[in-house]
């Protein structure tokens, strides 16, 4: 994985303790499959080529922002690699986040791309935002399931890492940055950390 993103992923239980996962932001997700197996297809000439289960992949991450249209969901850019996801997901205001859209620490907002600007000096040591299901992970946790579901029909021993990675997009250029990253991730593949030589 490029530079760019060194030691900025976060594992899923090791969220923000001072940010809400249900507010109204932008967020760039990576997702791993079990022992970085290349499940999803291969990358030809510095383009993806999807297998089945890559495409399965791919339309349970679209039908994602059908399931959940009281979430107010934006997609930003996606790419399926061979072992893992990449995704920006931006969740809008809605009715389970608009009496804290700001991560719940008066967080600044860049208007354009709705994300955090600075983290507050007074975060919580814990997460103190309740229940937990409007919100990042349970979205990730309903792609994980649809994808393993249909991807188990063709490949029994499918399956994914237990975590996913973050990162809470800090203001316009970062958003920018991130998308450039994800479209080139075909392309520099043979450079990837998430490369596992196959």
């Amino acid at each position: 994985m490029s530079e760019l993103y060194k030691n900025k992923y976060r594992s899923d239980t090791a969220r923000a303790k001072w940010w809400d996962y249900s507010s109204a932001a932008g967020y760039f997700i990576t997702i791993c499959t079990q022992n970085r197996e290349c499940y999803f297809g291969d990358v030809i000439y510095g383009k993806m080529v999807l297998s089945e289960i890559g495409e399965i992949a791919q339309l349970e991450w679209l039908k994602t922002f059908e399931m959940r249209p009281d979430m107010n969901l934006e997609m930003g850019e996606f790419v399926v690699m061979p072992n893992h996801f990449h995704a920006i997901i931006i969740i809008g205001k809605n009715e389970f986040n608009s009496d804290r859209g700001d991560g719940g620490g008066g967080v600044g907002r860049d208007a354009m791309h709705c994300v955090p600007t600075n983290a507050p000096a007074n975060a919580p040591t814990k997460n103190e935002f309740g229940p937990q299901s409007k919100n990042l992970a349970s979205i990730v946790r309903g792609f994980k399931i649809g994808v393993t579901k249909n991807a188990r029909l063709i490949h029994a021993d499918f399956a994914w890492q237990s975590r996913f990675y973050d990162v809470i997009i800090r203001d316009a250029d970062s958003y920018e940055r991130i998308s450039e990253y994800i479209i080139n991730n075909p392309e520099k593949w043979f450079y990837d950390k998430l490369y596992n030589g196959k």
